[in-house]
């Protein structure tokens, strides 16, 4: 079975940073692409930021400057390291990952901002 764990939430002051991790373990596919969501309480799951297997990433309006995410393909572990974090940073954030058969979730880690 595959699994990804993620690791790194916590609480943070405002304008503080954080780095998330998310390792993939167990019989996988090629990983083309990896991602992070966030859900926060009351509103849906959304994208927060994606890299393939390129190095190629994409961010959502709402993190650009701020988040950048990257990936070790050797240990199939994906980053997402957060700068200037705001309070409506605050969320669930979960780990995907993208095979050509199957789509992969974490449980998820809690960030919360607050001062």
């Amino acid at each position: 079975q595959v699994q990804l764990v993620e690791s790194g939430g916590g609480l943070v002051q405002p304008g503080g940073s954080l780095r998330l991790s998310c390792a993939a373990s167990g019989r996988i596919f090629r990983i083309n692409y990896m991602g992070w969501y966030r859900q926060a309480p009351g509103k849906q799951r959304e994208l927060v930021a994606t890299i393939t297997s390129g190095n190629t990433t994409d961010y959502a309006d709402s993190v650009k400057g701020r988040f950048t995410i990257s990936r070790d393909n050797a240990k199939n572990t994906v980053y997402l390291q957060m700068n200037s974090l705001k309070p409506e940073d605050t969320a669930v954030y979960y780990c995907k990952a993208g095979t050509v058969v199957a789509a992969y979730w974490g449980q998820g880690t809690q960030v919360t901002i607050s001062s």
